[in-house]
């Protein structure tokens, strides 16, 4: 290990240099290792109930941070080289050493050239580990006549080289790996196949990069060659969570009330038989809203609980949303403060909108907390790698995490008006398309369900965050999404939280927040909607169904709806302007709100 002087922002710990991810840093090629290497003396520990709540037992902490210029005692991270391997830009020998220089390490060659990373390296296909591609190994192996017993047996460890020439053909195979010692040469295109590391006989050593060889721990997984900087190579599990009052659902204050009655185990006894039946019916009787098949359902769930982590944290922030939005002005303190409003009796002109939007709530103050569990590789269905590999992983885990502080803004709409339309069949058979590519891929499983009432605010919210970039001062990078859609849920959710995440002052410069005030939402929220009404890609893309990553969009494209990926929750999928604004044969849910609009601009 060595200390690299480059310095990071703080959120960068998390993505894209979190652990375990391959970085490029002043031309070497590094990887940060689990928590457990931290000098935990220099990562200070972050609150978050509501998180750790759900992440499980563990610690929170920020990486080591230090301002002004770095120094020998200052807080630092540790990277590991990877690849270890490396070919010298002047003579193209290919070596896995390090040089020293008055005691300092080097990058550079005996013969003064630069020392270039390895273009590719090789990861588990369901293991989820990484490791260089043994190049002697590799290029001493094969099938075809060229591997001799003097080729099998060659000692020349020093003598590799890595040649180029276009002599030898296009592509990888002009991309060779030479041996000077018993002049066998090997292209790299018999290296990328499926099964050619298996096929060579190199396998699986079940380790990360830092982590040290275990006696008897055997990968039976094959290995893949791959480009170092794949995508691919690194699939970050994150979560957040907003510092807010938790709030309890009133699904869930119901539910409460249920089972403390004295009568509800007897229901649970008799296991859904007639008597379970007639006592749920008195309890249905004592508790107002409550219906006899609500508490069997309940009884019959009993403490299983298959929620998501994300979608239980977001539960508890609707609920805190809502309770905000129906007090009004807020005079209280802390880490969240939020103005709610309703939505003012205005003219003919905006009924179409405003029988839509129930409330707005200027979030003048919100904390948020984001935290890394852990990476897969290669694979989404790959095993999953904790971020602390420690001796503490199983009692008190580290989680990298940053907080951050911001402000924003909270939609709400109506969900009366919301469920009538999404039941609609054009509107279901609308939504059904990406619900069935997202079910053909394994990683898109990952994304949230496209239901409708989710493609359509999800929609909505990056028509807000393009036309607020224009409007707030922020960079569109700096803002942030947070959908509540959901109608599988105990507890609808209808709404939108578009906010600022930063660990610096552009996270509370006040340009957002008073885009929220009651004379100023609805003309930007109109003005979003005609920027998206007509796109530049149009007519192509508003009749398009195929777009974006695994065909996971349908009409929109970065021409209208596409945001940075870093301000979107799903990456810039499950988007489509007609289930918004309409189309030919799809009515959407803020359908002729523009129309009239201009109809009453121009009579």
């Amino acid at each position: 290990m060595e200390r690299i002087l480059h310095d990071l922002r703080l959120s960068e710990t998390l993505s894209p240099f979190g652990v375990g991810a391959i970085v490029d840093v002043l031309g070497e090629s590094l990887m940060a290792p689990d928590t457990s290497w931290w000098d935990r003396g220099s990562a200070p520990e972050i609150s978050c109930e509501r998180l750790l709540s759900r992440l499980g037992p563990g610690v929170l902490r920020q990486a080591p941070a230090h301002s002004g210029r770095a120094a020998k005692g200052t807080a630092h991270l540790l990277y590991w080289r990877f690849p270890a391997w490396r070919y010298c830009e002047g003579c193209t020998k290919l070596s896995q050493l390090t040089g020293k220089s008055k005691g300092r390490f080097t990058n550079h060659c005996e013969c003064g050239g630069a020392l270039v990373p390895m273009r590719y390296v090789a990861v588990c296909l369901k293991g989820s580990h990484i490791q260089d591609v043994p190049w002697f190994k590799w290029a001493h192996r094969g099938n075809d006549g060229g591997v001799t017993d003097a080729v099998r047996f060659c000692r020349a460890y020093k003598e590799l080289k890595f040649v180029r020439s276009s002599r030898l053909g296009e592509g990888l195979r002009s991309l060779r790996v030479q041996c000077t010692g018993c002049d066998r040469s090997r292209p790299l295109s018999e290296l990328v196949g499926r099964e050619s590391l298996h096929r060579d006989g190199i396998r699986c050593e079940g380790t990360q990069p830092w982590e040290d060889p275990k006696p008897g721990d055997v990968c039976d997984h094959h290995l893949v060659a791959v480009q170092r900087g794949a995508t691919g190579n690194y699939l970050a599990e994150r979560l957040s969570a907003l510092d807010i009052p938790e709030e309890q659902p009133q699904s869930e204050r119901t539910a409460d009330l249920v089972r403390s009655h004295v009568y509800f185990e007897k229901v649970v006894a008799d296991n859904g038989g007639p008597q379970a039946e007639m006592v749920a019916g008195w309890i249905a009787d004592e508790i107002e809203g409550v219906s006899p098949k609500d508490v069997l359902a309940l009884a019959a769930r009993g403490d299983e609980s298959e929620e998501s982590q994300l979608l239980d944290l977001k539960d508890g922030e609707w609920a805190a949303f809502v309770k905000k939005l129906e007090n009004g002005r807020d005079h209280g303190a802390g880490d969240f403060i939020v103005d709610g409003w309703r939505m003012p009796a205005t003219s003919d002109r905006f009924s179409a909108l405003t029988s839509r939007l129930i409330s707005v709530g200027q979030v003048r103050r919100v904390r948020e907390v984001r935290a890394l569990r852990g990476f897969r590789r290669h694979d989404a269905d790959a095993d999953f790698i904790p971020a602390d590999l420690g001796p503490d992983r199983r009692r008190s885990p580290v989680y990298p995490a940053v907080e951050t502080f911001g402000e924003g803004i909270f939609f709400r709409f109506d969900e009366t008006r919301m469920s009538d339309w999404e039941v609609l069949p054009e509107v279901r058979a609308r939504a059904d398309i990406l619900a069935q590519r997202r079910e053909v891929s394994s990683w898109a499983q990952r994304l949230d369900v496209p239901e409708p009432r989710f493609v359509a605010l999800h929609t909505i919210s990056h028509l807000l965050i393009r036309r607020l970039a224009f409007a707030s001062g922020y960079a569109s990078a700096a803002l942030q999404e947070r959908i509540y859609a959901h109608s599988d849920r105990p507890d609808r959710t209808a709404g939108i939280f578009i906010y600022t995440a930063a660990g610096d002052a552009q996270g509370t410069l006040g340009g957002l927040v008073r885009l929220g005030a009651p004379d100023k939402a609805l003309p930007l929220l109109l003005a979003a909607l005609s920027d998206a009404d007509v796109c530049s890609n149009d007519p192509v893309c508003i009749e398009s169904d195929r777009q974006g990553s695994s065909q996971l969009n349908l009409s929109a494209c970065h021409g209208c709806a596409l945001v940075s990926e870093t301000s979107c929750e799903t990456g810039n999928r499950l988007l489509d302007r007609q289930l918004v604004l309409g189309g030919a044969n799809v009515p959407g849910f803020l359908d002729n709100v523009l129309d009239q609009v201009r109809r009453s601009t121009n009579p």
